[in-house]
C-alpha cells in the first residue's frame, strides 16, 4: 500500500530561477557601486560561473558550490576580498524571492488528508524560508551527517527512514529525470517526474508516472498500482543518463 509523497524541492515545489537571478544581479549592482571595473561583467558572465565551477564541486554542498562560482565572479573585477559580502547578499536577496509554484499549496492541501508528505532535496531550501512551513510531516536534506546527495541510494533510504515506512510505500515526485525518476525507482520506491516544460522522456527513463502540473497529482497517485514492477539495479544507469546526473544549471542554490 501506498502511503507516503515525497517531494524535491528546487524546480518542483519552488519556482527558483527567478529567485537566483534575483541574486545574482544583487551581487551585480554591488560588484558595480565596487569598481568601474565591473562595469565589463554582465548577468551572462554570473550565470556562466556555475556552470564553470559545478563539474568538479558537484557532490558538495550547494552552498560552497555557489561560493565557488561567486569568488570566480568576483575575481573579473578584482573583486575577491568582498567574497563574503556577495555571499551574504546573494543568499539575502534568493530567499527574499523564493515562492513556490502557484500549483503547490492547492496540491499540499489536497493530498495531506491521505498521504504523509516529505520535502527532501539536495539543496539549501527550507520550506520555512520558501512559503512552505507547516506543510511537511518530515524533511531530508543531502549533506546532514554526510549525508549524500540524490541519486545516491543512501539518500533514498534516509527518506524511508525519515517517513518510517519501507520503499515499497513511498512515491517520489521531482523534476530531474536521473535524480527524483531514476535515482528513486534504483532504491525501491515509485516515481513521478514533474515535467512542467514538457521535455520528451530521456532513453530509458521510466516514470511510474508524468505530469506537467501538480494539480494533477492526486488523480494520478490515486492511479498507482500498489506492487512496482522490476526495478533497475545501480549497475543499470546508462552512460547516457550518468551523464545528466547533474543538478539544472544555474538554478540549485
Amino acid at each position: 500500500m501506498l502511503t507516503t509523497v515525497v517531494f524535491d524541492a528546487d524546480e518542483t515545489l519552488i519556482d527558483l530561477r527567478p529567485a537566483v537571478t534575483g541574486g545574482l544581479e544583487a551581487v551585480l549592482a554591488q560588484m558595480r557601486r565596487l569598481t568601474p571595473a565591473a562595469a565589463a561583467v554582465c548577468l551572462a558572465d554570473l550565470e556562466s560561473d556555475w556552470d564553470a565551477v559545478f563539474g568538479h564541486l558537484a557532490a558538495a554542498p550547494v552552498t560552497q558550490i555557489r561560493r565557488a562560482a561567486l569568488a570566480r565572479s568576483l575575481d573579473r573585477a578584482g573583486l575577491a576580498a568582498h567574497l563574503d559580502e556577495a555571499v551574504t547578499i546573494f543568499f539575502a536577496r534568493r530567499f527574499a524571492l523564493t515562492r513556490p509554484y502557484a500549483d503547490v499549496l492547492p496540491a499540499l492541501a489536497a493530498l495531506r488528508h491521505r498521504w504523509t508528505l516529505g520535502f527532501a532535496t539536495n539543496g539549501n531550501s527550507r520550506p520555512e524560508r520558501c512559503g512552505l512551513a507547516g506543510k511537511f510531516d518530515f524533511e531530508v536534506y543531502a549533506h546532514d551527517d554526510g549525508l549524500p546527495k540524490k541519486p545516491a541510494p543512501e539518500f533514498y533510504a534516509a527518506v524511508c527512514a525519515a517517513a518510517g515506512v519501507p520503499p515499497q510505500q513511498v512515491v517520489h515526485i521531482g523534476d530531474n529525470p536521473v535524480h527524483d525518476v531514476v535515482g528513486a525507482q534504483r532504491a525501491g520506491l515509485r516515481a513521478v517526474w514533474l515535467n512542467r516544460r514538457n521535455e520528451p522522456t530521456p532513453d530509458q527513463v521510466t516514470p511510474d508516472a508524468t505530469v506537467r502540473t501538480l494539480a494533477e497529482l492526486p488523480a494520478v497517485l490515486a492511479g498507482l498500482p500498489a506492487v512496482p514492477a522490476d526495478l533497475p539495479g545501480e549497475g543499470d544507469l546508462p552512460t547516457q543518463i550518468r551523464r545528466r546526473s547533474g543538478e539544472t544549471p544555474r538554478v540549485d542554490v
